[in-house]
């Protein structure tokens, strides 16, 4: 059950429909340190890392319709769940309009929340690179992130042009307050109470899309090269997906099969054999392209993941808290049309 601090933190980045599909997560160990009747309550780094990924974890599941019907289940049987891991798709291009470029526009919240960088995993095949987060403090408790960068330099002279159309527009949507408050977590690892309370739908914020929808024809430019681009842009920097770490995928995926939700065909394995990971495919979102009539994209999805010890160590100490190159290539067509 998560804390009631953590309800006064959150109050303006959540509703109370939000808080309901919360209830079934397993919540962070730090977030029971918070405190903030008393005198000179501070949120540490780790605190107000998992306050975020929660946000952003019940923001995914309210908007995937699938999502949703997995986590009401799991409540319903009194089952938790296990929040891995959330994913974000960045461009690193030449100029990202007002927002730095790449993975920097979330890496900037990352590091003062407490994240360094695990893994780097070359999506080749997609035409990006990916970089997996973990937090210093608590690297097994509080959800990781997974980042990725497309390169337009590796597609055609025709689709970078679309990219920086599209680009050109994004706005930064962290002010000067904010930017301050994060140089304070930075050096102190730590923020008082009310700093945190307002700094927190900023960061929020920032897993968004921040530039302007597409035209139809700059939509379809992408996509015929990148179902990743494409998907970029109209989601933006939006949680990609979200993970919930089972003991056993293998055995969820057939069960989630036969009651009839949209599985992927089959398990990713990792080249260790230690990550297993499927997913459910991406919801359909409305979106109206260059004000045209709205119509259906890909939008976000829900994942799940199986992690086993590494050689020579027992869970939960030693599991293996890394990614794969392969399994991360076939998850991410799961956003293909």
């Amino acid at each position: 059950m998560l804390p009631p601090s953590f309800h006064a933190l959150t109050r303006s980045a959540l509703t109370q429909d939000d808080m309901a599909l919360l209830e079934v997560v397993a919540p962070p160990s730090v977030l029971h340190g918070l405190c903030p009747e008393s005198a000179g309550a501070v949120v540490s780094r780790a605190q107000l890392a998992a306050a975020l990924t929660l946000v952003l974890f019940a923001r995914l599941v309210r908007e995937v319709p699938e999502a949703q019907r997995y986590v009401k289940a799991a409540r319903a049987r009194g089952e938790t769940i296990t929040f891995d891991h959330g994913a974000v798709r960045t461009v690193l291009a030449r100029s990202c309009g007002a927002l730095p470029c790449g993975e920097a526009s979330i890496t900037r919240i990352l590091r003062p929340l407490g994240y360094a960088m695990s893994g780097l995993y070359p999506l080749e095949r997609l035409g990006m690179t990916g970089r997996s987060y973990l937090h210093a403090d608590a690297p097994q408790d509080i959800p990781q992130f997974f980042l990725s960068e497309l390169h337009p330099e590796r597609f055609s002279v025709r689709f970078q042009h679309a990219v920086r159309e599209v680009l050109a527009t994004s706005r930064d949507p962290l002010d000067e307050n904010a930017k301050q408050a994060l140089d304070c977590l930075e050096r102190d690892h730590a923020v008082p109470w009310t700093t945190a309370c307002n700094l927190l739908p900023g960061l929020a914020a920032c897993f968004a899309r921040q530039h302007e929808l597409p035209s139809e024809d700059v939509y379809e430019t992408l996509r015929a090269e990148s179902a990743e681009m494409a998907w970029i842009s109209t989601e933006g920097q939006t949680f990609n997906h979200a993970t919930d770490r089972v003991a056993d995928v293998e055995a969820l995926a057939a069960r989630l099969r036969a009651e009839g939700y949209s599985i992927k065909d089959r398990v990713e394995v990792s080249q260790s054999g230690r990550v297993r990971q499927t997913a459910l495919r991406a919801a359909l979102v409305r979106r109206a392209l260059g004000g045209a009539a709205p119509r259906e994209v890909p939008g976000s999805f829900f994942e799940f993941i199986s992690r086993s010890a590494r050689p020579g160590t027992s869970l939960p100490a030693g599991m293996d808290m890394g990614f794969d190159t392969s399994n991360a290539t076939g998850i991410f067509k799961m956003t293909a049309r």
